[in-house]
């Protein structure tokens, strides 16, 4: 069973329609429940959880909602926003705190940028809600890493899935959006992933990601901001 954030549509929506097509049990996150009223892929799919990853009471009632499920053998965090206001909360502390309330599944895949090359390691801005979608794509990354080895039975990878036209990238993003959703479908079901733990990936290739994506000082630090910011351990 899969879980994917953000699947109302673009590249959450083909990375959930992807898995059932496969013959997986998904469960999808919305923000808003009427945009149910707007799809035909509802039959596809085990079950529809709801809330807003800007607020952090709806994201741990979101963390609730997907754990009456049962444990997940993937999570694919693929929420995300470029509205400054929100940029922080929805592309970090959501990844995190529904990754701290929930039972831990046997594979993580975060959502990543290739912007997160331009992020700045000021967490400062995290708790003052000034980060830049890039400052929240390195966190998110950071993040990923910093889980690839610290709970036996569980991997963990980030994934760019390129500029790609959804209502976010835009009409004219030049990459590919089928190309967008199949390393994501790929890591959360291929039985022989490498390297198996943890890795930065574009379109199923590894790449190099920011220095301070691999700095374990900067790692526990963001940990630490991020249980400070919610209240909520990382066990």
């Amino acid at each position: 069973m899969i879980l994917v954030t953000g699947a109302a549509s673009g590249l959450g929506r083909n990375t959930a329609n992807a898995l059932a097509d496969g013959g997986h049990d998904v469960v999808v996150h919305i923000r808003n429940p009427a945009r149910l009223t707007e799809s035909e892929d509802t039959a596809r799919w085990k079950g529809v959880v709801t809330g807003d990853l800007a607020d952090l009471d709806e994201i741990r009632d979101v963390a609730q909602q997907a754990g009456e499920f049962g444990r997940f053998d993937a999570i694919i965090h693929n929420a995300g926003t470029m509205n400054s206001r929100d940029e922080s909360t929805v592309n970090t502390v959501a990844p995190y705190l529904l990754t701290a309330l929930m039972d831990k599944p046997a594979r993580l895949i975060y959502l990543s940028s290739s912007m997160h090359r331009t992020g700045s390691t000021d967490l400062r801005r995290l708790a003052a809600g000034t980060a830049s979608y890039d400052d929240s794509k390195l966190w998110v990354t950071t993040f990923a890493f910093a889980l690839a080895s610290r709970w036996e039975g569980t991997t963990s990878h980030a994934v760019d899935p390129g500029w790609v036209p959804t209502r976010m990238g835009g009409a004219g993003a030049p990459d590919d959006l089928t190309a967008g959703h199949q390393t994501q479908v790929w890591l959360a079901t291929h039985p022989d992933v490498t390297p198996s733990t943890g890795g930065y990936w574009y379109h199923r290739q590894t790449q190099t990601p920011h220095p301070a994506v691999q700095d374990e000082e900067f790692q526990a630090h963001l940990i630490q901001v991020l249980e400070s910011h919610t209240g909520v351990p990382l066990e």
